[in-house]
């Protein structure tokens, strides 16, 4: 059904039982976060806090907190849309299936925003950003944030809707050296299409104009956050989705979501930054306190009864899990299309979703010769860390399925997948370093922002070891509290062993002896049993503590012409090191309070 607005779709979801509503006043600060990762975590229903501390304003989160819940809100719709991508990535389609087709019709005319809406419930009221519920999520977070903000920006050059921006980046709304209700923190990481709007204004020395929508149909939040193909702008997609056009107007120069609950209007001034963060985010991690663009507050907008949406990031999976879900249920073989020869990729979660990708691609280079070895999907891998923000994946596993084998490729079953490669990796020749070069903006394992290696794991051919499933006395003997993560890959306690002493010993017993063991791969960590209790801690931890050219090393290691390679296992060094972001943690007497507000909700 179309919701025209959010209240709509949190009333549609009371009378299918999934809306809980909190009666009694929560904080703000920490309170309603809790409250949240509560309820998420035992795959609740969305919530609505109907009285906020210090703000007149209710506020809803867990809107998306399921997969089953997000196709819910969008059961209407989502057959079209899939309809108009496979149009899209496939134009012949629409000549194979006409009628089918022409059913997809009435949801391309959605896709047509509406400049000339007969009413804009969001200019209800104009009000300050002290008048919003100020949500601080984290205990050092450096205060209060939008988690799900829809930013929209123009091009500079080519103004107008038809070539605007429409993503999610967090805003921080008080704290650090902003003023209050005049500046709030604009933060955006790499390959975000507001940095090119930025750049062309800043190259006109202009401001850029931006615009904050909160909440509205929920459709429009799940388009800040979609990657479209190439020519689909987040306002078409927003209308077929939400099953109604997207409404808008212009107020003193700048766009307007009048579907929204609030908007914040305001600019942004060439070269004018400030410090943003600390923040808890999706890696599991704070990403600290840096230098971003301030804009200034220009006006506040919200419509009559409004409601304020936001969610909590923090170690993965959390609701944005269910973002990436619905979109992969969307786009489907989106993404493999773009690139020839690709078949799947699967961006892990559990390890914050650009730490670590898993790719299956062909290899059809050569059908002439019996020497397997990676070729083709070593093209793959260089194409996938170009395209938009797969390009911030820091390790890239790849491999290609063996006509011989009747092994099955998954790449969402990671262990089969590590397995499988494992098993095929000739660790002379099958890493791929990229040093020096960007990752993502919230990772820390690099030594500066932004800045740090990757690694392309490409391994194809018949096997070449079997795998340990228990732990080889040779490797108990160095008392270094061994656990076995999965076959072949083992945990190390880093408190008994370090990194040095570690490669001397296993350069002492050999490679040979260690592929004969079924060893692949060793990591060091603080508490080996930890990682080795669960894949996802050994995702988490090993992928996002890892800068692969500091922290990778190997058994018998050699330098080839500039190729780093090794005979023997891998050695992933996923310690904390002193320049990484701490973990986020919940607060202790924060957890005690939400004990005694969900246990009346049966929580």
């Amino acid at each position: 059904m179309a919701y025209s607005n959010l209240e709509a779709c949190l009333l549609d979801l009371e009378r299918n039982g999934q809306l809980l509503r909190i009666k009694e006043e929560v904080d703000p600060n920490l309170e309603m976060a809790a409250i949240h990762l509560r309820i998420f975590e035992q795959k609740g229903p969305a919530i609505l806090f109907e009285k906020v501390k210090g703000s007149k304003f209710r506020a809803a989160s867990n809107i998306f907190g399921t997969l089953e819940r997000s196709q819910f809100i969008f059961r209407k719709t989502l057959p079209q849309v899939k309809q108009l991508i496979d149009i899209k990535i496939d134009p012949t389609a629409a000549i194979k299936s006409p009628l089918k087709t022409l059913s997809a019709l009435p949801a391309a005319l959605n896709a047509l925003p509406n400049s000339m809406p007969f009413v804009k419930p969001v200019l209800f009221e104009e009000i300050q950003i002290s008048d919003l519920p100020l949500i601080k999520h984290w205990p050092m977070d450096g205060g209060a944030f939008v988690t799900l903000p829809q930013v929209y920006t123009e091009d500079a050059d080519k103004p107008g809707i038809g070539n605007s921006n429409l993503g999610m980046y967090r805003i921080q709304l008080y704290g650090n050296e902003y003023e209050l209700n005049k500046e709030i923190g604009l933060h955006y990481q790499l390959h975000r299409g507001i940095g090119v709007h930025q750049t062309k204004a800043n190259n006109k020395g202009m401001p850029l104009k931006v615009s904050v929508f909160v909440g509205g149909p929920p459709a429009h939040s799940v388009a800040a956050v979609m990657p479209l193909p190439e020519g689909m702008s987040e306002m078409n997609f927003a209308g077929v989705l939400a099953g109604k056009r997207f409404n808008y107007t212009y107020v003193d120069g700048y766009c307007v979501s009048t579907d929204a609950d609030f908007v914040i209007t305001g600019e942004v001034f060439p070269k004018e930054n400030k410090p943003e963060g600390p923040f808890g985010d999706h890696l599991g991690y704070y990403s600290l306190q840096h230098d971003f663009p301030v804009m200034k507050v220009h006006k506040v907008f919200a419509r009559k009864n409004a409601i304020w949406a936001f969610t909590v990031v923090g170690r993965p999976p959390q609701e944005d899990t269910s973002f990436g879900q619905l979109i992969h249920s969307m786009t489907g073989s989106a993404i493999s299309n773009e690139i020839p020869g690709l078949k799947e990729v699967h961006a892990v979660d559990a390890a914050g979703v650009h730490p670590l990708l898993l790719a299956i691609g062909s290899e059809r280079y050569t059908p002439y010769l019996n020497n397997k070895r990676p070729a083709e999907i070593l093209t793959i891998a260089n194409h996938i860390l170009g395209t938009g923000q797969l390009s911030l994946a820091k390790f890239l596993w790849i491999t290609a399925p063996d006509s011989q084998s009747n092994v099955t490729l998954d790449t969402h079953n990671e262990l089969a997948f590590f397995k499988y490669i494992l098993e095929r990796m000739d660790f002379s020749r099958d890493l791929h370093f990229y040093t020096n070069t960007t990752i993502d903006t919230l990772d820390y394992s690099g030594e500066n922002l932004n800045s740090g290696s990757k690694l392309v794991l490409a391994a194809y051919g018949d096997i070449k070891r079997l795998l340990a499933t228990t732990i080889p006395d040779a490797i108990k003997q160095l008392n270094a509290d061994a656990h076995l993560i999965m076959p072949g890959v083992l945990a190390l306690n880093s408190n008994k062993i370090n990194k040095g002493l570690l490669q001397t010993l296993l350069n002492g017993l050999g490679a040979d002896l260690l592929e004969n063991m079924g060893i692949a791969m060793l990591v060091l960590t603080e508490d080996a049993a930890w990682m080795a209790s669960g894949m996802n801690n050994f995702l988490w931890a090993a992928f996002t503590r890892a800068n692969p050219s500091h922290d990778i090393d190997g058994v018998d290691a050699f330098v080839d012409n500039k190729h780093w390679g090794c005979k023997g296992p891998l050695i992933i060094d996923a310690t904390i090191k002193k320049h990484h972001a701490p973990p986020v943690l919940k607060d202790a007497a924060i957890e005690k309070r939400v004990d005694t507000i969900l246990a009346k909700y049966g929580y």
